[in-house]
């Protein structure tokens, strides 16, 4: 059986997308671009409270099902510019806290709303 997720602690999808899905136990995660819920505003143009911005938008939607950090099983991280791939890379550790799923990191012409980072990812309980 398969659930839409939707919540307030993530931003609303802003097209015809949901922000999860859940089947047989699995979450997928819609990419998550540094959109403040409470606002749908983009916040600042620095990489690294846009990538905070974008870790606490995927925490808002694990929290919501009830899935933790360690749940989280496969990441795909799109970047404007893969220079800012250090700064990214530390936010992701601290926020992982020694967790090291799957990964995949990709330089991306041009994003949503022309953000910096969006982040997908896929965790299974």
């Amino acid at each position: 059986m398969m659930k839409v997720i939707s919540t307030n602690k993530a931003p609303q999808a802003i097209g015809p997308y949901s922000q999860a899905i859940r089947v047989d136990g699995f979450l997928f995660l819609s990419g998550q671009i540094p959109l403040d819920p409470r606002t749908g505003s983009v916040v600042d143009n620095d990489i690294r409270l846009q990538t905070q911005q974008v870790l606490k938008n995927i925490q808002g939607i694990l929290d919501e099902e009830d899935y933790l950090l360690t749940n989280i099983v496969k990441t795909t991280i799109f970047i404007k510019d893969m220079n800012d791939f250090p700064v990214i890379n530390e936010e992701y550790s601290q926020f992982m806290q020694g967790h090291n799923p799957a990964r995949s990191t990709v330089e991306v012409n041009r994003l949503p709303k022309d953000v910096m980072i969006e982040i997908e990812a896929i965790a299974k309980k």
